[in-house]
Order: structure tokens, then sequence, then C-alpha cells
């Protein structure tokens, strides 16, 4: 499977401002060193080495995540800001299937609100199936884009758009199974696992992970054990979580915790915070990295979601 990122901020998007520029490149201007400037390779190499939070970004979007079969299944899970960039590169490429699986973990404002600028919903020839579990989610998406939310409905799209709600245990798309698995998150997100030739992704955001999913019941082992990446939602430290319970999102810390638990290979650090910088966003990360190697399970890697990422499974 071919996983890549194009939203991976939480609640609100949080595009970089005119002043946080100009801070950045002011950094980077008081690093330079008159042996950076001599040629070409000396600025390269410069460049190279400055810091992620200054040559780079986290990314500013809201959720949107693209899994590609290895028999082209084209999957996206969730129509935030990402999605916008993510129907351009389609369309543009016009090398990806013309049939598109979009599933949504739930129908909160930053899970949605990118849909109505999908390229592809506005272009003839794709087909677009829609899937949740929630019984009555055609309502809830159609209701978005009318008035006065939205000034062009569904029925108007040149693509064909079908809705399919999530009645089986098991979907098979190609060579993808989908399993599915509620979670604890303000009326309810959910989970989705996808399973390509023994390959496993496990993308869970919006979850506040609880004593019930670290349970060693037959069911959680099926679903999290030894899932070859984990995207989990790690928005908060640990001390924002203890003032945050139920408001259903997980900490860095405790997305640690589970991933060891379940001896997850590589765990992705998803969903973050919008009003963290990228600098402290990148702290989180180092500091699970050194949270995750003084556990007991010190295998499981983890990694910072980031816009463009990309990993082959």
């Amino acid at each position: 499977m071919r996983v890549k990122f194009w939203g991976v901020r939480g609640s609100i998007p949080a595009p970089l401002t005119a002043a946080q520029l100009r801070s950045r490149i002011a950094a980077v201007v008081q690093r330079i060193k008159c042996r950076d400037l001599k040629d070409d390779a000396s600025r390269e190499a410069f460049l190279s080495r400055l810091p992620v939070y200054l040559f780079g970004t986290v990314g500013g979007n809201t959720t949107c995540l693209e899994l590609e079969g290895d028999d082209g299944e084209l999957i996206i899970v969730d129509a935030g800001s990402g999605i916008r960039e993510l129907g351009i590169d389609l369309v543009r490429s016009r090398s990806h299937a013309k049939n598109i699986h979009l599933f949504f973990t739930h129908f909160h404002s930053d899970h949605l609100q990118g849909l109505p600028f999908f390229l592809p919903m506005l272009t003839k020839g794709y087909t677009i199936t829609f899937h949740s579990p929630i019984p009555d989610f055609e309502r809830i998406v159609r209701n978005h884009m009318s008035p006065p939310y939205f000034p062009v409905e569904m029925n108007v799209m040149p693509a064909d758009l079908r809705f399919e709600v999530i009645r089986k245990p098991v979907l098979s798309l190609g060579s993808t199974e989908i399993t599915w698995m509620k979670m604890n998150h303000p009326q309810t997100s959910y989970s989705y696992r996808f399973q390509n030739h023994g390959k496993v992704v496990v993308f869970s955001t919006d979850a506040e992970i609880t004593a019930r999913e670290f349970k060693q019941t037959e069911t959680n082992r099926r679903y999290f054990e030894k899932a070859d990446i984990l995207i989990l939602d790690s928005q908060y430290t640990l001390e924002e979580s203890i003032d945050k319970i139920d408001w259903g999102h997980t900490s860095y810390s405790m997305a640690v915790d589970f991933a060891a638990e379940w001896k997850v290979d590589t765990l992705v650090l998803f969903h973050h915070e919008p009003m963290y910088s990228d600098k402290k966003v990148l702290g989180i990360l180092r500091s699970a990295q050194w949270y995750v190697r003084h556990l007991s399970n010190r295998k499981t890697k983890v990694v910072l979601a980031m816009e463009g990422m990309e990993f082959i499974v």
C-alpha cells in the first residue's frame, strides 16, 4: 500500500501567517555565515542543515489521507481542507484511477470542509463512492453542500456520486480488506483498518484512547496488534489531556503507550493542535521518541505526520 498525508492538523486549518514567515526568514538569516554563500554547493549544504521548523512545514490543512492498494484501488479518508490539494493532483496527473472511495471517520466540520472543493467531484468521468457506518450519512453530506452552507448542491455535480452505508464488519475493495471500529469522540468517530497482502494500516483520528482499547480482547488484538502503521490522534500533551477528558482526543504519551502495548511497528502522531507552532509539534515528536526509548517495548518507531509525507507499506 501507498499512504500519503494531505492534511494533518486538527480542529481548524492553521496556515502560516505573514508574521510567522518573517520570523522564520529572520532566524535563517541570523544563522548564515560567509562560508555558506561561497557557491551553489555551500548554499545547498546550509539549507540542508536547517531544522524543519525553519525550512519546511508540518502543514496547516485538516484531515485527509490517501491510500492506494497494490491493484491501484484509490481510497481517501476524510475530506478536510487537505482534500482540495489531493483533488487537484488527481485531476492534473490523469494517471490515477477514476474510481474513488471516500471514507468518513465522522462529520465534524474539519473532516468535511474541503469536500465542496474536491476537483474530481466537479469533473465528468469520475465515480466517487462515499462510505460511512452512519445510516443517514448521505443526508449529512448533502446538507453540508446546500444553502445556506454552500451555494452549489451535490445533485448538479458532473461526477457519478454514490453513497454506501457500511453494514458488514468487513468490506473488500480490490485486494484491500477494510474493517472499522467505533471510537470515543463526541458524537462518535470511527477508525479504519486497511489490510493489503498482509500489510496493515490503522487510521484512528479524533479518538480518545481509554482502558477499553488497551484490554487484551480478541477484537482489539485482531484490530491493533502488530499493525505495520498506526496513525493515531495525539493532539494533546499529557497535562492538556487531563484538563480535557472526554474531549475526544489523545495525548502523545498515551499514544506511545498504546502503540507499544500492541507491538505496533510504526506510530504516526496525527491531528496536530492548531494552536501549536511547527517547532512545538516537532518538539512533541522528540519527546515521544525519548519516551518510547524508556518503555519495556522499545521497538515501536515514532514519526510525525506531515503534509506530503508518503509511506510504502
